[in-house]
C-alpha cells in the first residue's frame, strides 16, 4: 500500500501471537536470552551478504535431539543448548503432575509417628507419644527433647543407646509398656541430663546394675513383678526413688517363696542378698581384711601389755647391797669402812 513503510526484514512475532507452549519454552531460556541478547544474527556464506535477525526463541522449536542437529551458529551460544538440555521431558512432567495431583507426599525423617507430637510444656520442647501402639522406641524424635513420654505403649524392650541422640534429654516416661528387657546400656548418653525415669507398671522382674551406673535420677520401680534380688538391691543403692512409689515395690512370682507378695524396701534394709552375688564377692573382701586388720591389732596390744607388765615386775624387786669391807687409814689406827 503507498504511504506504508518498506519492511527491510521479516520482524519477529510477538509473544502474545505465539501459542502456550512456546510462551513457556521462551520462558525457560530468558536467562540465556537476558545473556546474550534477545536477537541473534544469522549470517550466510557468500561474503558481504546481507544480515538477517532472527528472534533467539526460533531456534527452540526443534526438540532437545534436534538442538544437536541446528547449525554450529544456534548451539554454540552459551548457555541455550545447555538451557533446552535441562528442559524436563514430557515424561517427567507428566509423572510430576501425577504426583501432584494425587496428593502424595514423602515421608520426612523428622516426621513423628502417628500418634506422636511435638509441643512445648512450660517453655521446654516436648515429645508425646502416650496411647501411641508403639512396638518399638520411634525415630525422628528432635534432639532438642526434654521431655519424652511413650507411656501407654507395647513397648517390650529398650536396646543399647535408645536415647543417646538426645543430649538434652531431662525426663523419660515409660510407664505402662510391657517391658520386660532392659539393656545395660539402654540409658548411654543420658548421665548428665536426665533427672527423671519412670518405669511403674511393665513386666521387669530384674534390672541390670550397669544401665544406671553414672546416671542422678529420680525413679518409679513400682508395680513390677521383681525378682527381689542382688541385683535390684545394688540399684535402690544407687537411685533415688520418686516419693510414695517405695511401698509399690513388691516381691513377685519369680522371687524365693518367703518374699513373694511382701515390700522389698523392708527385706532390702535387713537381709543382704549379694552375699555371694554381684557385688558380695567385694564385701566379703572388705569383711576379711577388717578381721585381720583387727587380729593384728589385738596381738600389737597383748605384746604391749605383756611388756608393761614384765617390766612392772622386775622394778618391783629389792636391790641387792655390795659388801662393805675395812679399811685402815696410814697413820691411822682407826678402821674405816668402804662402802
Amino acid at each position: 500500500m503507498p504511504g506504508n513503510p518498506t519492511l527491510l526484514g521479516p520482524s519477529p512475532q510477538l509473544p502474545a501471537a505465539r501459542n502456550k507452549q512456546g510462551f513457556w519454552r521462551r520462558k525457560q531460556v530468558s536467562r540465556a536470552e537476558h545473556q546474550e541478547g534477545y536477537f541473534r544474527e544469522e549470517g550466510s556464506t557468500g561474503e558481504g551478504s546481507p544480515t538477517k535477525k532472527v528472534p533467539t526463541w526460533a531456534f527452540l522449536e526443534t526438540t532437545q535431539v534436534g538442538c544437536r542437529k541446528m547449525s554450529f551458529q544456534a548451539c554454540s551460544t552459551p548457555g541455550l543448548c545447555q538451557a533446552v538440555a535441562m528442559t524436563p521431558s514430557a515424561s517427567h512432567l507428566l509423572v510430576l503432575l501425577l504426583v501432584i495431583a494425587m496428593g502424595v507426599t514423602m515421608p520426612s525423617p523428622q516426621t513423628p509417628p502417628q500418634g506422636c507430637y511435638v509441643a512445648e510444656e512450660a517453655g521446654e520442647r516436648t515429645f508425646r507419644c502416650s496411647q501411641a501402639g508403639l512396638s518399638a522406641v520411634p525415630t525422628g524424635i528432635p534432639n532438642d527433647t526434654r521431655k519424652l513420654y511413650l507411656d501407654a505403649n507395647r513397648l517390650a524392650s529398650v536396646p543399647a543407646g535408645a536415647f543417646q541422640h538426645l543430649p538434652v534429654l531431662e525426663e523419660l516416661d515409660l510407664s505402662h509398656n510391657a517391658l520386660v528387657h532392659l539393656s545395660g546400656a539402654a540409658f548411654q548418653g543420658l548421665a548428665g541430663t536426665l533427672r527423671h525415669l519412670d518405669l511403674s507398671a511393665n513386666q521387669l522382674a530384674s534390672v541390670p546394675v550397669e544401665a544406671f551406673v553414672g546416671l542422678q535420677i529420680q525413679v518409679n520401680l513400682s508395680a513390677n513383678p521383681w525378682r527381689c534380688d542382688c541385683a535390684l538391691q545394688e540399684v535402690l543403692r544407687r537411685v533415688r526413688l520418686a516419693p510414695g512409689t517405695g511401698t509399690g515395690i513388691v516381691c513377685g512370682p519369680g522371687a524365693r517363696p518367703d518374699l513373694v507378695g511382701q515390700e522389698f524396701l523392708p527385706l532390702a534394709g535387713e537381709e543382704e542378698l549379694c552375699g555371694t552375688g554381684r557385688g558380695g564377692a567385694q564385701r566379703s573382701t572388705d569383711v576379711a581384711l577388717l578381721v585381720t586388720m583387727g587380729g593384728w591389732l589385738v596381738l600389737v596390744v597383748a605384746y604391749l601389755s605383756h611388756y608393761v607388765w614384765q617390766n612392772r615386775d622386775e622394778t618391783r624387786r629389792p636391790l641387792k647391797r655390795a659388801p662393805v669391807l675395812p679399811v685402815r687409814s696410814e697413820g691411822s689406827s682407826t678402821l674405816s669402812t668402804v662402802v
